[in-house]
């Protein structure tokens, strides 16, 4: 299955599938470990119009479409220099966002997208490649430390009324 699953890098005028893909993955993903009001907070901030046109209208993000016979399947969003939420060197890039729908989980897609940030990374002359996993999402932090991701720091992140740890991992290339 994993060979027909195309990638494609998204344009604004995609906005609307990838405000679905968006919404719908994040609430697979974390529905059952958070209250309903902060899911439906973040859910309508997050992923706003005005927010994802902001992020895909800057230069130093992109985004990637996963699909299955045209059906958006996942989504990447990598980020470079000052876009990046922290590290913002220009000898690192972040991976802010893996997300799959939940009955593709175990296909291979979050790999395929993993893949896309990695050549990226490299097309860029990146050293490092890092990101940040919810301490509780053992299945993401699984499939990283797989691929060669250390631990290297922690960080807050907030759902509505919430404080949750992230824990930060970064992965050394070798170009």
């Amino acid at each position: 299955m994993a060979e027909n699953i195309q990638l494609k890098k998204i344009s604004i005028n995609e906005i609307d599938q990838l405000k679905r893909i968006g919404q719908q993955t994040f609430y697979e993903t974390f529905s059952e470990s958070n209250s309903e009001e902060n899911m439906k907070e973040y859910l309508e901030k997050g992923f706003s119009n005005e927010k994802l046109t902001a992020e895909l209208s800057d230069k130093n993000s992109e985004f990637y479409f996963a699909t299955l016979n045209d059906e958006v399947i996942g989504y990447l969003k990598i980020n470079f220099g000052p876009s990046q939420t922290e590290l913002k060197n220009d000898k690192t890039l972040e991976i802010e966002r893996i997300y799959v729908s939940k009955e593709f989980h175990g296909k291979k897609v979050g790999q395929l997208l993993y893949e896309k940030a990695i050549e990226i990374a490299k097309q860029k002359n990146s050293e490092y490649v890092w990101l940040g996993v919810w301490e509780e999402n053992h299945r993401a932090l699984g499939f990283y430390r797989k691929n060669g991701f250390v631990e290297f720091d922690k960080h807050i992140f907030r759902l509505g009324n919430e404080e949750q740890t992230d824990l930060m991992m970064k992965l050394k290339l070798s170009n």
